[in-house]
């Protein structure tokens, strides 16, 4: 009794205001497995050695085939798949988590390329490149669904913008090391080859085949722990099922915020088969392709390095360091593709007689920093949509979903685009119509940075409210688009 008196007296003589929860003991292991840096990098390895090797065999410019046919059929066919399953990828990473899924997309890269090396010796059939094409959509809905949840719901909010340059600097160097593959074993074969040999499919594969065994080390999102000892994501409290995943898929064609991601992701793909079979392809002799490659892809580390650090160090506000990094992107965006359509206007009849080989010194200069311009606009555009994304909720479930809508529309443009350079439209045409993307997305990412991305990370929805706004902040009373 007395001792019961004496804790309502203390009670009493103390302040009665709510009390701060008890803080979390921070992690002080450097190296940890179950940390955001380990499992970030993790799949910064897997794309170095999946989607790295396919982006470098896919910048040779048909597929390393001199006819581009064959490469447009299949991408066709992979990303109309890629565009449904990109969308559902994310309920089917939150039904399998992130192992399963990882692993089940992940075998269908080496199948591309066998398909591609089958091609070497049986020219006459596109059959298994254009199955093997559908398979790797399917397989990459999967991946970058995963990719795009781990990527922004495991790092604290204010260190998204440098954890996706990790990851992109390690995915970027699968493919800078992919291009050195073709320009190596294909080097000595002068400026007259016009297909990659089979050493480089083997190769591709190789690099490929370890990326699949790597899918099988992630940890559960629940295991992930940040360094102040936070769980790494905040997840819904009520457990999800094939019918509620389906649900919130459809809801994202209603969600306001992904409406304004349309155009950006349908246009941040769209442009590869303009840059690969149209500058690259069509101006460089196959071994300076190679060399082209590599430093396209280098130059897509820089870019994501720098945007990172501006989206993440600039400034004291995130919503004014996300409006900084968007006119930073739409000032570099504005000068390469002006840059671009100059260069464009060189070609004759939408032909470039003479190839150009590295060796060509001055005449070589400017195809070439053109093109690695375009690596590194690429790179700060997707890094500044998935840092958009990130801020926009806490809940790994809900960023699932949204990088998957993200990947599957980007994917459905893709799919697009391929068929645009099959049917031999004009090359003019083909550099406006990219431009005319780019340039409309400006605003509308700088939009939904100024309504969707709070300062204070304790106002973002973490999804209990099915990834609505929570109605009781400033911002929300502003917008009204639910």
């Amino acid at each position: 009794m007395t001792q019961q008196l004496s804790e309502v007296d203390a009670a009493d003589d103390g302040d009665s205001s709510p009390q701060p929860p008890p803080t979390k003991p921070a992690v002080k292991k450097l190296l940890r497995f179950n940390s955001p840096l380990a499992q970030v990098s993790l799949i910064g390895l897997v794309c170095f050695c999946l989607p790295g090797m396919y982006n470098a065999l896919n910048g040779l410019g048909g597929g390393g085939q001199a006819d581009h046919t064959v490469a447009d059929n299949a991408n066709t066919a992979l990303y109309a798949c890629f565009g449904v399953f990109g969308v559902l990828g994310g309920a089917i990473h939150n039904l399998l988590g992130p192992r399963l899924t990882l692993f089940l997309g992940s075998l269908t890269y080496p199948l591309y390329v066998a398909a591609f090396l089958n091609y070497n010796h049986h020219p006459t059939s596109q059959i298994f490149p254009v199955i093997a094409g559908a398979l790797l959509g399917v397989g990459a809905g999967f991946l970058w669904a995963a990719q795009g949840a781990i990527m922004t719901s495991y790092p604290s909010p204010n260190r998204r913008g440098t954890y996706i340059s990790l990851f992109w600097c390690i995915f970027s160097l699968g493919s800078v090391l992919g291009g050195l593959l073709p320009l190596s074993l294909n080097f000595r074969r002068g400026t007259t080859a016009a297909s990659v040999n089979d050493g480089t499919y083997v190769a591709f594969m190789a690099v490929m085949l370890v990326g699949v065994a790597l899918t099988l080390l992630f940890l559960p999102p629940h295991k992930i722990v940040r360094d102040d000892g936070d769980t790494a994501a905040t997840i819904s409290t009520t457990s999800t099922s094939a019918a509620m995943e389906a649900g919130e898929v459809l809801r994202l064609f209603g969600d306001w915020k992904m409406l304004m991601v349309l155009v950006p992701a349908w246009g941040s793909n769209f442009f590869y088969t303009y840059q690969f079979n149209n500058v690259n392809a069509l101006l460089f002799t196959l071994r300076t392709r190679g060399l082209n490659n590599v430093v396209y892809w280098g130059a897509q580390m820089l870019g994501s390095l720098g945007l990172g650090y501006l989206l993440d160090f600039s400034f004291g506000s995130r919503r004014k360091r996300g409006l900084v990094g968007v006119a930073v992107f739409a000032v570099l965006g504005t000068a390469v593709w002006g840059g671009g359509f100059a260069n464009q206007l060189r070609y004759v009849d939408g032909e470039w007689h003479d190839l150009i080989d590295f060796k060509d010194g001055r005449r070589y200069a400017g195809p070439f920093v053109l093109y690695c311009s375009y690596g590194m606009l690429d790179a700060m555009f997707q890094s500044l949509i998935y840092w958009i994304l990130g801020a926009l909720t806490n809940d790994s479930q809900i960023l699932s979903r949204y990088a998957g809508f993200y990947k599957g529309v980007q994917s459905a443009g893709a799919a697009v685009s391929w068929q645009v350079d099959f049917h031999k439209t004009p090359l003019m045409t083909q550099l406006i119509v990219n431009w005319v993307l780019i340039t409309v997305s400006y605003p509308l990412l700088a939009l939904l940075v100024f309504l969707g991305v709070k300062d204070e990370d304790s106002l973002v929805s973490s999804s209990l409210e099915d990834g609505k706004d929570n109605k009781d902040t400033k911002l929300s009373s502003l917008t009204g688009f639910h």
